[in-house]
């Protein structure tokens, strides 16, 4: 990558007339987007020792009305790729062809770690605790530094899509900074079961977009290098809930998304002992302080170790490896006292995500990934 940042190359254009223009265009990767137009373009990252090019995918719909201008990114992990899918079917919505404002998706931010089915780039850094980079440093920093400059400068609000770690699965959730106003009622325009009241972490998106003063929301679904439907229709609803909240679309006729459960503080259940785990619990399930959540047994059933919970909450995460080691993190717990709100299974929130509201059936109409 030039340390240039603004000397950016557009590999590929496609533009799509939406109507007569009532607004000023937009810049983005050197590219004028006028209003009324839908643009993809690949945005040059840098080149591979062969001299191949490496370009991360953007597409640009620039309404024909003023509104917010949201960004939604996948994959800043690169082997966290059910973002990639919810961002697809999401592009694919007619009502998205109908927005005030500007909708800016990125489907794959670590193009590189996405091709090699690594969380990290080539280097070994984590993108999400590169921000907010520089245009000389490292890989990692210059591809934070273009992300920032190029997608969330241009942006009033933005969706982050992540899973879990590899061979851990999260429940679906939203974790934001729920202190502030506007993350939080994008948080609860998004409808997911469970919201996570968290911190900045340094170096991380979030932190560098609050920074700027752009409110970003992070949805945590599913696990790592593998697809699952549930979370990936509820990761659509709620982008268009999302919209709609903020006036990029209409105002839904039917019901208010869900409550959610707030969480305020969560810790992991961690292995005594080595050994095979035997889970009884679900995600979503909600336990209570010391229920039994699964036995750690060695391979011939002879040394046993019942893990307990904590504290009273909500599985919100939990490992998918039957093999574990001592000290491995195995349950995910937000904590939660009183009985006043029962946490849904993930079967309960299959039948609630199954269809988008106040758009067409096409969606509903693609074939579930099973």
């Amino acid at each position: 990558m030039s340390p240039n940042s603004a000397k950016l190359k557009v590999e590929k254009t496609k533009v799509r007339s939406k109507g007569r223009a009532k607004r000023l265009p937009i810049t983005l990767g050197g590219v004028e987007i006028m209003p009324g137009s839908e643009i993809a373009i690949d945005m040059r990252i840098t080149d591979l020792s062969t001299h191949t090019p490496v370009t991360m995918p953007v597409r640009i719909t620039h309404g024909r009305r003023d509104g917010p201008r949201l960004f939604v990114s996948a994959a800043l992990h690169g082997d966290e790729i059910s973002g990639v899918e919810i961002i697809r079917r999401v592009a694919q919505l007619d009502v998205c062809d109908h927005i005030r404002g500007t909708l800016i998706v990125v489907p794959i931010v670590n193009i590189m770690g996405f091709v090699t089915q690594s969380r990290y780039l080539p280097d070994r850094r984590d993108l999400n605790r590169s921000f907010p980079g520089s245009a000389g440093g490292s890989m990692a920093a210059r591809l934070a530094h273009l992300f920032l400059d190029e997608i969330v400068s241009k942006s009033t609000h933005g969706i982050d899509l992540h899973t879990g770690a590899l061979h851990r699965d999260n429940f679906p959730q939203i974790r934001a900074n729920l202190d502030d106003p506007v993350a939080d009622q994008l948080a609860r325009a998004f409808g997911v079961p469970v919201m996570i009241n968290t911190g900045f972490r340094e170096g991380s998106l979030r932190e560098a977009a609050a920074r700027r003063n752009v409110p970003v929301i992070v949805y945590e679904a599913g696990e790592a290098l593998r697809f699952s439907e549930p979370c990936i229709r509820a990761g659509v609803k709620g982008i268009v809930r999302v919209m709609r909240a903020i006036g990029m679309l209409p105002p839904s006729r039917r019901t208010a998304p869900p409550k959610s459960l707030v969480i305020r503080s969560s810790s992991w259940v961690r292995a005594a002992q080595s050994g095979l785990l035997r889970a009884t619990v679900a995600l979503g399930s909600q336990v209570g302080a010391g229920q039994p959540l699964g036995v750690i047994a060695d391979p011939l059933g002879e040394n046993e170790t019942e893990v307990q919970s904590p504290a009273d909450g909500v599985v919100i995460g939990r490992t998918n490896l039957p093999l574990v080691q001592e000290g491995d993190a195995l349950f995910h717990i937000a904590r939660h006292e009183g009985t006043q709100v029962v946490a849904r299974t993930l079967d309960d929130f299959e039948h609630d995500a199954a269809f988008i509201e106040g758009t067409t059936s096409e969606l509903a109409e693609q074939p579930p990934i099973v």
